[in-house]
């Protein structure tokens, strides 16, 4: 994704959020639908769960984002590490789900929001330290999901396709971008 020079706090984090949610879209569109449900180890989380507590954490956080606390009542944060969707079909289902509660949060804010408060369980946070709070949460869980899935699908025998600059590649890949030959990743 090419990056556009901009002062714009509110444009650059929404730009960041979209960036990690197409970074799991393309993880985990390259994993076999079956490994989407698998745990290295009982101590783990699979993709799937993850995507169950990134959603869960999701409708919570951005849901009345202004108005309410980030923790919201009718979450049961626990049960997002148990009973994972069952198809791919669902999975994706809560993972856009989540994602539309952010991005329909923050598309209306306007930089006079920026000096608000929200709480998060009942902590005073600015609307900024909110929102890099979660640029930092989903960045970890996306990290994880696509770590999982480069795991999965070269498990699988298939072939990876990187998700930024190929290894060996940095030189030409920056000399392509500067020509604009090509899109930075």
């Amino acid at each position: 994704m090419a990056h556009q020079l901009s002062t714009s706090y509110l444009k650059d984090s929404t730009n960041i959020f979209r960036q990690y949610k197409r970074l799991g879209d393309r993880a985990m569109a390259q994993c076999p639908d079956e490994a989407l449900f698998v745990k290295l180890d009982e101590e783990s989380n699979s993709i799937a769960i993850i995507v169950k507590h990134m959603a869960g954490n999701m409708r919570s956080r951005w849901r009345d984002f202004l108005s309410t606390d980030g923790e919201k009542p009718d979450r049961n944060r626990d049960t997002e590490f148990e009973a994972p969707p069952k198809t791919r079909a669902e999975l994706m289902e809560m993972w856009e789900g989540g994602w539309k509660y952010l991005f329909d949060a923050l598309e209306p804010l306007t930089d006079a929001d920026m000096t608000k408060t929200v709480t998060i369980r009942s902590s005073p946070h600015s609307v900024m330290q909110a929102i890099n709070r979660q640029v930092a949460h989903y960045a970890h869980h996306v990290g994880q999901i696509v770590l999982l899935a480069k795991h999965f699908t070269t498990k699988a025998g298939k072939k990876w396709e990187t998700l930024s600059v190929p290894r060996g590649q940095s030189t030409q890949f920056t000399a392509e971008v500067a020509a604009g030959k090509k899109a930075e990743r």
